[in-house]
């Protein structure tokens, strides 16, 4: 009986082992095996595919009501549940808390606050972006990106109150109240012995200001073109005018007056006119400085209110001068 050579079968064995065709029995030499297998080594691990989470659906705003009594009672007063019949030719019919909110169904489900955005703990940027899908066409936000809330990032539900307000603009308080909850300086000025009427209720911020944002200067509405809203009340000042003063024509009013309040007479910035008017023309030879007894001598009395004579400060008909 003929035997094969030991050494024959041992390179065999090491070539089929090499070549991965005999794999080691179960619990012995795996070791071995593995570091036999370059393969094995270099193959990379698959990951397992994760399951793709379900679509958001919407619940409804009579289960969201069912939680949200009372806010679900007050919005239907409120001038935003025409979407529930009319927004977007009605898309939101029995939906409309999730045309804001987003889909609900997963909160309804869970009662998870993280379920469901939030515009109070949403930021500013996202809670605005909501609300201008809808408003971002209106007039009113036409200088949003120029306006000093955008730029300081202050959220439309900071002033609006979407759920409990039933009468336009949906404010929280009245505007002059939110208003002054932050302008304090302004507040303070409207407590001066010369002011507007805005503490009477003669008149209101927005009369004159457009919260949403409005170009320069201080986010005022315009009357038309560059005029702003001084010109909307104190009309006799707009001109045209044969004989303009520089100020009135390229500048705002606040160069002279002081907008919301003042100490001096005719809310002025200075208490005396005359170092008002001498802040432009004391370079004149009928100025300060000259050497008594010029024709303008300020140390006089008489000379020490311009207005007497120059009366048209603010543009005239007939005089170069201003005069009456």
């Amino acid at each position: 009986m003929k035997t094969r050579p030991a050494g024959f079968s041992l390179a065999l064995l090491a070539a089929l082992l090499a070549a991965g065709w005999l794999l080691p029995a179960a619990g012995q030499g795996q070791d071995a095996a593995t570091a036999a297998s370059p393969a094995a080594q270099a193959a990379p691990a698959v990951p397992a595919t994760a399951p793709a989470p379900p679509a958001p659906t919407y619940a409804g705003s009579e289960l969201c009501g069912a939680c949200h009594e009372d806010l679900s009672r007050d919005f239907r007063r409120n001038p935003h549940y025409a979407v529930e019949t009319k927004g977007r030719a009605g898309l939101w019919k029995g939906q409309a808390c999730e045309s804001c909110h987003g889909p609900g169904q997963q909160h309804a489900e869970t009662a998870e606050a993280p379920r469901i955005f939030s515009f109070t703990k949403a930021t500013a940027d996202r809670a605005n972006q909501t609300c201008l899908n809808c408003h971002l066409g209106q007039e009113t936000q036409h200088g949003r990106l120029l306006g000093a809330h955008n730029r300081n990032s202050l959220s439309c539900v900071e002033c609006h109150s979407v759920h409990k307000s039933a009468v336009r603009p949906l404010l929280k308080k009245p505007a002059e109240a939110l208003c002054s909850g932050c302008h304090l300086d302004v507040r303070a000025a409207f407590n001066r012995p010369f002011r507007h009427r805005l503490p009477e209720k003669a008149m209101g911020c927005t009369d004159c200001h457009n919260p949403h944002g409005e170009g320069p200067p201080a986010g005022l509405h315009r009357v038309s073109g560059p005029d702003v809203a001084c010109l909307k009340c104190h009309g006799d000042k707009r001109g045209p005018f044969p004989f303009e003063h520089a100020p009135v024509r390229i500048e705002n009013c606040s160069t002279c007056h002081e907008p919301h309040g003042s100490a001096n007479p005719r809310m002025l910035i200075r208490a005396d006119v005359s170092r008002l008017c001498l802040e432009c023309h004391s370079n004149l030879a009928t100025g300060l400085g000259v050497v008594p007894p010029a024709f303008h001598d300020i140390r006089t009395a008489r000379f020490q209110n311009c207005t007497i004579c120059h009366s048209k400060i603010h543009g005239s008909f007939v005089s170069r001068e201003f005069l009456r």
